[in-house]
């Protein structure tokens, strides 16, 4: 999602996680009656983690500095939170703006994130190096995107959470992610503008974007629960591989609600404004 070339990724970090495979999701990219980009993407269910987890996370993570114990190659390092959140893909996150207390994140605010779209296989060819503005950023759910003077939203990322219950205790979070690219509006200057932004958007990105964020939501279960703990003591963060406590693999998983995944794809392809669709500022439909 982004032109640039020249970031320079921190070298892998081998936690010992087992990574969610594509296979565990349900995942769609169409075109509207708009001609708009639009991703539907259902998570399987995140083990062991809560909304509140989540909720103080997104709130954070800009800000966290974590030290790993016994990850090879960082032993004893402090490294920003935001690197436990993919193993190779993550560079940095800075937020800016309106903040929150203490340089938290918030509705309003604007964040810069530095990344690239599955790192070990295609090197440097999918970089993303985008500042976008918080659109959304409730108990409920998180969105980012940016707007086009004169033409309005150009792209809006939205992710849904809920907390999951059996015998009423919360066994996982339901997590359910999607994206719209590209302008309703039919004029000349929005159809260049669209091309512009979202030209590069192909198949290959696509399959390396959900490869990504397939993993990159995956590993809350192996780390969030335990940086959650220490959140009273929130600049003396620590890891280690013992903290994660998932055992049983994911390799059986799939998407966790595949009738809400199929409505939301048949919403997406009858719309003709995908924008107002996804509501990126109002409550999740979860």
């Amino acid at each position: 999602m982004s032109q640039s070339k020249k970031l320079i990724v921190p070298k892998s970090r081998d936690f010992g996680w087992e990574l969610k495979p594509i296979t565990s999701t349900y995942f769609k990219v169409l075109r509207n009656r708009s001609n708009q980009i639009c991703v539907v993407l259902e998570h399987s269910l995140l083990r062991g983690v809560t909304t509140e987890m989540i909720y103080w996370w997104f709130k954070h993570f800009t800000k966290l500095q974590v030290k790993l114990i016994d990850i090879p190659g960082y032993e004893g390092q402090k490294v920003p939170g935001y690197l436990l959140w993919h193993p190779s893909d993550h560079v940095s996150a800075e937020l800016k703006g309106k903040l929150g207390t203490e340089g938290t994140a918030r509705a309003g605010a604007k964040i810069h994130i530095k990344e690239v779209m599955q790192y070990k296989k295609y090197q440097l060819k999918y970089p993303v190096d985008q500042e976008l503005s918080i659109f959304y950023h409730e108990r409920d759910g998180w969105g980012m995107g940016k707007k086009v003077p004169f033409i309005g939203p150009m792209m809006s990322l939205r992710i849904s959470y809920k907390d999951v219950y059996e015998d009423n205790k919360i066994i996982g979070v339901h997590y359910h992610y999607e994206v719209v690219a590209g302008s309703h509006k039919q004029n000349i200057f929005a159809k260049k503008i669209t091309q512009k932004i979202v030209g590069n958007f192909d198949t290959e990105f696509w399959e390396a974007w959900l490869t990504h964020n397939t993993i990159e939501v995956g590993v809350f279960e192996n780390f969030l629960p335990a940086l959650f703990e220490q959140r009273h003591d929130i600049n003396n963060l620590t890891y280690s591989k013992k903290m994660n406590t998932i055992t049983e693999s994911a390799a059986s998983q799939s998407g966790h609600n595949k009738a809400l995944f199929e409505e939301r794809v048949k919403g997406y392809s009858e719309s003709r404004d995908a924008f107002q669709y996804q509501g990126v500022t109002k409550k999740s439909f979860l």
